[in-house]
């Protein structure tokens, strides 16, 4: 009697055989965990500027009462107050790290040919509105259609976030240097224009954050994992239908 050695996965049946497909590489995982404390640490550092005053810039009066953006126990707690100079050491110190961090992401995106996986196509406005309504569970039963690395959604939020981070290191620079900067300033509608700006976009950082991390959590821990090996495990049918091979 004669016995064929085979590979565990050859004798597993193909729904059910495991293959390792590359997906995330190492200088875009290295250059995304390094965003997340600079990040942290840029809006940690902004909220100490934006709160130093006694008063929140961007209260609104109503009547005689005037509606704070972050109520000021708050700050008192948190120990936002009377912080300028530090939260600006902070802020300028770290938001130089985070403009040359995308500056490489952005060089090594282009170089590599990886924005033609990130860059929105013609399907993704379609198809992202197909895959939010599938996670908010409207028409779950429905497939989602077929993605490579990133999904349309994916694609349309992260393309958006890439711009967003340009755009908040140009209005940092114009409010960091409104004199020496002014025709920046001005084409950004002046200094007020531009801080209201910067902020906005601290807001949608906040809000995609939030989102993002309980989307990794729903996506699960293989998700999670392969953005710290670069590989994510696939069943062998569904790797076969997206064209790929096994890496490792």
């Amino acid at each position: 009697m004669t016995t064929t050695h085979q590979s565990i996965a050859d004798e597993m049946p193909e729904s059910r055989a495991r293959v390792a497909r590359l997906k995330h590489t190492r200088a875009s995982r290295w250059m995304h965990w390094l965003n997340f404390p600079l990040l942290t640490i840029m809006m940690w550092s902004g909220m100490r500027i934006y709160w130093a005053d006694l008063q929140d810039p961007f209260a609104v009066g109503v009547g005689s009462a005037d509606f704070e953006f972050w109520p000021g126990w708050v700050n008192e707690t948190l120990g936002f107050k009377s912080k300028l100079a530090r939260g600006m050491a902070f802020h300028f110190t770290f938001g130089w790290l985070f403009a040359i961090n995308g500056l490489a992401y952005l060089t090594y995106t282009v170089v590599s040919g990886e924005w033609r996986q990130l860059v929105p196509e013609r399907s993704s406005f379609k198809d992202s509105t197909q895959v939010v309504l599938h996670d908010i569970g409207v028409g779950r039963k429905n497939p989602l259609p077929p993605q490579a690395r990133y999904n349309g959604a994916q694609r349309l939020t992260y393309s958006l976030i890439i711009v967003l981070g340009a755009v908040s290191v140009i209005t940092g620079l114009a409010i960091y240097k409104p004199t020496q900067l002014s025709p920046l300033t001005q084409i950004l509608g002046g200094y007020e224009w531009a801080r209201g700006i910067h902020f906005g976009i601290t807001i949608v950082f906040i809000v995609f954050f939030v989102i993002h991390l309980l989307q990794v959590a729903r996506a699960g821990w293989g998700n999670f994992m392969s953005m710290i090996t670069g590989y994510q495990l696939d069943s062998a049918a569904d790797n076969k239908q997206k064209g790929g091979s096994p890496d490792a």
